[in-house]
């Protein structure tokens, strides 16, 4: 199973295969730039896996008990 780090390090090689062969200069540092992008997402993507992240709903205002009024 892959996972999203893994897809995003798969696009970074592809960006970084793009930018070998790619000729015009501009292009190229583009295509590097896209790479580095994907391993920073895919090195976020591998931090956020190991957070155990629950996120509960605030109350609404006029159903929390200990609201100040």
């Amino acid at each position: 199973m892959m996972t999203a780090g893994d897809d995003y390090r798969r696009m970074a090689a592809e960006f970084r295969a793009k930018a070998q062969i790619e000729n015009d200069p501009e292009q190229k540092t583009e295509f590097e730039n896209l790479a580095r992008a994907y391993m920073l997402l895919a090195d976020q993507a591998e931090r956020n896996s190991r957070l155990d992240v629950t996120y509960e709903t605030p109350l609404r205002k006029e159903a929390d008990p200990n609201r100040k009024t």
